[in-house]
């Protein structure tokens, strides 16, 4: 079965200038790259995904909050903190971003297919209440809960591998029992949480916080051994994985040294877990990563190692 590839034109319409990090270059290199790779380009079933609804939202996010967005962005745009932007297009984007991860969700539930959505602004760094570190709504939270209400799927894993801590996933899901979250990321590192004595209210999170500098080979073993722990016992119905690929080597906001083999080491580890535990229900979706051509490059590979 062939790998679902989300996108939304909407995305492109959250301008946060081209001297911040986090610029819509990113998707566009995304695009070019899968473009150039005919072989991939032929046998993805790209998907335009839609928009999410303030409800689904409010799954996650106080309904205050995500109305804040809205007025925000549609008059004209705010600055949330020195970081988080929104312009006048921030709306559209950042609800076509989460939508396209409950599409994924929607898919992986209904046919069991694995997707990768290309969405910007990224998600893991969102709280509750709060924009924070470039993200507006936290795309895989707000996933997580909704494949509970809307697909009564009861154990969702997300697994992330973003350099920075997936703060604000871990905020929105570590109160719910059967919601497991491993998250591998720099230590001390922006935003300065996620230390390896965190496990939640709940007990339910796993994080591994390491050094920057190491062999990647030491990142992925540390990676795949917290997802082992994370599911000891315990059987998810769906992965979720938050593909941040700032951890790259050569990112300039990281200082982890993965390369291509390494995305596709992890990639294809998740995935044969995932046959195991759920038939190879697997939804990914972009998070960091500001190289533009080697995130793209990056997606590419990734989306090849979630292929059967």
């Amino acid at each position: 079965m062939s790998v679902a590839f989300i996108s939304h034109a909407d995305c492109g319409r959250h301008d946060t200038g081209w001297d911040h990090p986090e610029h819509v270059g990113r998707l566009r290199a995304i695009t070019r790259a899968l473009r150039d790779d005919v072989e991939l380009l032929m046998r993805v079933d790209h998907r335009e995904g839609r928009h999410a609804t303030a409800a689904e939202l409010a799954l996650a996010h106080d309904a205050a909050y995500v109305e804040s967005v809205r007025v925000a962005a549609e008059g004209g745009g705010a600055r949330f903190d020195a970081d988080t932007v929104a312009s006048e297009g921030s709306w559209d984007a950042a609800t076509a971003g989460a939508g396209c991860v409950l599409d994924g969700i929607d898919l992986a539930v209904a046919e069991g297919r694995r997707s990768f959505s290309a969405v910007r602004p990224p998600g893991h760094h969102a709280l509750r209440a709060h924009a924070m570190g470039f993200c507006l709504f936290g795309n895989i939270g707000v996933g997580a809960h909704y494949a509970r209400a809307r697909h009564n799927v009861q154990r969702v894993l997300i697994a992330d591998w973003d350099v920075h801590h997936g703060n604000g996933t871990q905020a929105l899901v570590q109160d719910t029992e059967d919601i497991h979250f491993v998250s591998m990321h720099q230590w001390p590192w922006y935003p300065g949480t996620g230390a390896a004595d965190d496990h939640g209210p709940k007990e339910t999170v796993w994080n591994v916080p390491m050094p920057g500098g190491l062999k990647a080979s030491d990142y992925v073993r540390a990676f795949l051994a917290a997802v082992d722990v994370a599911t000891r016992g315990w059987t998810p119905d769906l992965v979720l994985i938050s593909a941040g690929f700032d951890s790259l080597n050569g990112d300039p906001l990281g200082g982890f040294t993965l390369e291509m083999p390494d995305v596709a080491t992890l990639t294809r580890e998740m995935v044969v877990r995932a046959k195991t535990w759920c038939g190879g229900r697997v939804v990914s979706t972009l998070e960091g990563g500001y190289v533009p051509d080697r995130v793209a490059e990056a997606s590419v590979v990734h989306m090849r190692a979630l292929e059967d």
